[in-house]
């Protein structure tokens, strides 16, 4: 088979689980391997969420703490990302905006859900100013800006945090590999990195990241609320 007549993904999947390539016919010897495999990367994922929370507890407390005060003035969170990390952002923002049982719903919006939108911009402007275009039509100071990446150096990320700020808004950056040039932009108020070169896993982390912000802004209201109290 030549390469042009190759399946789409299959050099890919070839890399990352080469014994269902192997040739070999020994069912037992495939499936032990299957299970070494996904216990390695349990282990990983486990390692990698650990060393995040240790590097990242207090400063995910602090930005927790801004994201409340956030809310409570009336400000509302725009999450945005490319591929994978577009469907991230859109879950964190069906997080805070319908969250299960009775926590309380968070005004919160996804930039890439109006795909007319973003392929309008991306059309007639450039891609690189599909999530600043937003954030200038819609952000207003107090509002909260949180983009996800996992090379952390996406163009069109990079340019929103800076209008994010210039708005005065509170912006939220949440990065793999070394935090990229996010990790370079002064726009940016909370920049969480999981260090890791596994997009796989960068994501699996940042999902439990966000899960967690989520959490500790609920609580951080509550503390707010039981301050009112005489």
């Amino acid at each position: 088979m030549t390469r042009e007549h190759t399946p789409v993904g299959a050099d890919g999947l070839e890399a990352l689980y080469p014994f269902l390539y192997a040739g070999s016919g020994d069912l037992d010897a495939v499936l032990s391997q299957v299970e070494h495999s996904t216990v390695d990367k349990v282990r990983e994922i486990v390692a990698l969420r650990g060393d995040v929370l240790a590097a990242d507890r207090d400063r995910l407390f602090a930005c927790a703490q801004d994201l409340a005060r956030a809310f409570r003035g009336g400000g509302r969170l725009l999450a945005f990302g490319n591929g994978g990390s577009s469907t991230d952002a859109q879950d964190l923002a069906s997080l805070f905006l319908s969250p299960a049982g009775d926590a309380k719903p968070l005004p919160a919006f996804g930039l890439t859900n109006d795909i007319a939108v973003v392929t309008a911009l991306s059309n007639d402007v450039g891609f690189d100013v599909v999530f600043a275009r937003q954030i200038g039509a819609f952000g207003r100071a107090g509002d909260i800006a949180v983009g996800l990446s996992t090379s952390g150096s996406s163009a069109n990320l990079l340019r929103a945090f800076d209008e994010a700020a210039r708005r005065g808004m509170v912006t939220v950056g949440i990065a793999g590999y070394d935090g990229g040039k996010m990790a370079e932009l002064d726009s940016i108020d909370h920049l969480f990195v999981v260090p890791s070169p596994s997009v796989h896993r960068i994501q699996e982390a940042q999902t439990t990241l966000y899960h967690a912000l989520w959490e500790l802004t609920l609580g951080a209201l509550d503390d707010l609320a039981k301050g009112d109290q005489p």
